[in-house]
């Protein structure tokens, strides 16, 4: 005989269990929105703050960048430049100019070159100087030495030369490359006649190669050195009067040369004439002593004939007779 057990049956939910349970899932819903909207009210207003800052800092950025521009333009890099300068400058004392412009080429880090020193024709000391000075200060030893006197001349030339100087060092990797290629065939020839023929084209490389190695020594050594020359000439002395009474003594010595030019060249003049008028007064002496007395009279000279007998001649005729 079977019992049957009996059965459970689950309990069913309140209504009321069942209410604050969707209440409480619709608030933590909400809370949940809220809160979301809330952390992305905040990461936006994060992100525009940031952005503003970060737009901010770019252009203060850019305005600074503009102001050190202005204040000194950016080196270029990867350029290279042979900077020359030529100035003619006339200053009151030259050994005293001479002196601050190689001061100030030493102190700017730069050397001194070629100098000479001599004197015009009006005595006036002149003066010839080379500057040799770093790139970076290439402006400030140019404006120092524009600014030593009367500027009478100024001279600057800029020549990029980055396409030989990029060129050079293409050709000297080249040739490095070549040279060690004909080594490595030097070490492994086994014969004398290819190591002759190798050991020739191995003298011929290097050749080119030390060629090519003091081009760029040279094109360095120009591109980070400016050149300056620099020309100095004394002033000549002011004089004493004011400029009407300059203008009048020069007036007066212009005349006065003028003068003294015509009267050497026409004593010149006499000079070379002179041996010849002097030939000619002495054929005319000779001729009228000498020669015009010894020449017998013409007919005309001789007294007419009458019947009573020779007229007598006349007093003149007779004056020269006796001459």
């Amino acid at each position: 005989m079977h019992t049957s057990r009996p059965t459970r049956t689950r309990p069913r939910p309140r209504p009321a269990q069942t209410l604050a349970a969707l209440l409480i899932a619709a608030a933590l819903a909400l809370a949940g929105c809220s809160g979301a909207s809330d952390g992305d009210d905040l990461k936006s207003a994060a992100g525009g703050t940031a952005e503003q800052d970060a737009g901010a800092a770019a252009d203060n950025g850019r305005s600074g960048g503009k102001a050190a521009g202005a204040e000194k333009s950016p080196k270029l890099t990867g350029v290279h430049i042979i900077r020359t300068a030529t100035l003619s400058v006339r200053v009151k004392d030259v050994p005293d100019a001479l002196d601050k412009a190689r001061t100030v080429a030493e102190e700017a880090g730069g050397i001194v070159g070629d100098e000479t020193t001599d004197r015009d024709g009006h005595g006036h000391e002149r003066s010839r100087i080379t500057l040799r000075v770093p790139q970076e200060e290439y402006e400030d030893v140019l404006g120092e030495l524009s600014g030593a006197g009367r500027l009478l001349e100024r001279n600057v030339t800029a020549k990029d030369v980055t396409d030989q100087v990029v060129d050079v060092d293409s050709r000297i990797a080249s040739q490095r490359a070549s040279v060690a290629r004909v080594r490595e065939l030097m070490d492994r020839a086994t014969k004398l006649s290819d190591v002759v023929t190798l050991e020739g084209e191995l003298s011929g490389r290097q050749s080119e190669l030390e060629s090519l190695l003091a081009q760029q020594a040279s094109l360095k050594d120009r591109t980070t050195l400016a050149t300056i020359t620099l020309r100095l000439s004394e002033a000549p002395a002011k004089a004493a009067g004011g400029d009407d009474d300059a203008g009048f003594l020069d007036a007066l010595s212009g005349g006065w040369s003028a003068f003294v030019t015509v009267l050497k060249w026409v004593a010149m003049a006499l000079a070379a004439v002179l041996p010849f008028a002097a030939v000619a007064a002495l054929l005319a002496f000779l001729w009228l002593r000498l020669v015009r007395p010894r020449l017998p009279r013409r007919a005309g000279d001789e007294p007419v004939r009458t019947a009573v007998g020779p007229l007598p001649a006349h007093p003149e005729s007779g004056s020269d007779a006796r001459d």
